[in-house]
């Protein structure tokens, strides 16, 4: 099985010793059922600033003018200026990695998304993001980045990997060299992915795609590559999905017979209001798929965003 995805993550995730306490946060989602698919590039921002195992813990301090890196029992000791500049020049070796995705650590100082503790004088607020994180995040706009732990909830599990998945297709469809015509091409295979996503993306980036012979190449390829990882950021809702199946529905209106239409419209609508699965129409279309041919449809990756091994549709 190739697992030549790169995806940065946190070194504990990974189950490598580097916490303050000489532990780990080992996820065996990770370990057991992504690995087979992911390459992982290990980095713990406190190891790497030079922070002894085990050692002091640290936390965001806001006083005011700034959010503040520091130990705990020793505030004077600021490790804030250390971190920013790792983190600057992690995130910039990072680049030429060509990440598809990241894990991050959840609640952590450095490493945390959301949701991070920042003490002040007389209170802990749930709203500081990870130093190391926060650069992450902000020189690399279009990266997949998710928490541990926030990878246990199905819908959110699914539409990391999809973003993941996705981005790595764009960077293959591109191998290295992007053109106008090879954009184009891996834009028609996503339209429908997009439908489901966000359907003012689909329409934006439509548009975008039209005038793509009006900008210089290595522009449009930031711009479109940005619009679609943040379109794909949007989960997309049962309500969208149903859209998308029956825009596959109109697709066979001229192929299937009375009864399978009658089968295929059930399923849809079943799935519509929470009977079914999201699985049961796209196995019956791509089962119609098999006996009817289509081509633009065969390479929509709506129909299967990612190894279907992985079962992540089971449960949406």
């Amino acid at each position: 099985m190739e697992s030549s995805i790169k995806v940065g993550i946190s070194s504990c995730v990974l189950g490598e010793r580097v916490r303050f306490d000489s532990g780990h946060k080992v996820s065996n989602f990770v370990t057991k059922e992504l690995s087979p698919y992911f390459d992982f590039v290990s980095v713990c921002p406190e190891v790497g600033v030079g922070m002894p195992v085990p050692r002091p813990t640290i936390r965001l301090v806001s006083n005011e003018e700034r959010v503040a890196l520091v130990e705990t029992k020793n505030p004077e000791n600021d490790h804030t200026d250390n971190m920013l500049t790792y983190s600057a020049n992690k995130v910039d070796e990072l680049q030429s990695e060509q990440l598809c995705g990241y894990i991050v650590c959840a609640k952590s100082p450095t490493c945390g998304m959301e949701r991070v503790k920042v003490y002040s004088k007389n209170s802990a607020a749930k709203e500081g993001v990870g130093l190391y994180t926060q650069t992450l995040m902000q020189k690399m706009p279009w990266l997949p980045v998710e928490e541990d732990g926030r990878l246990n909830d199905p819908v959110l599990k699914e539409n990391f990997i999809t973003r993941v998945f996705c981005l790595n297709d764009f960077y293959d469809s591109m191998d290295g060299e992007p053109t106008r015509g090879k954009i184009i091409d891996f834009h028609s295979r996503y339209k429908l992915t997009l439908m489901a996503h966000h359907p003012e993306s689909y329409r934006s980036l439509g548009r975008l795609v039209a005038d793509v012979a009006n900008y210089e190449i290595e522009d449009f390829y930031q711009e479109y590559r940005l619009g679609l990882m943040k379109a794909l950021t949007n989960r997309a809702s049962r309500k969208n999905n149903t859209n998308v199946l029956m825009h596959l529905q109109g697709y066979f209106k001229r192929s299937l017979t009375k009864e399978e239409k009658e089968e295929l419209a059930t399923v849809i609508h079943d799935y519509r209001i929470g009977m079914l699965p999201l699985l049961a129409p796209l196995t019956l279309i791509k089962h119609y798929l098999n006996t009817y041919p289509d081509e633009y449809l065969a390479k929509q990756k709506f129909l299967e965003p990612y190894p279907q091994e992985m079962r992540l549709r089971y449960g949406l």
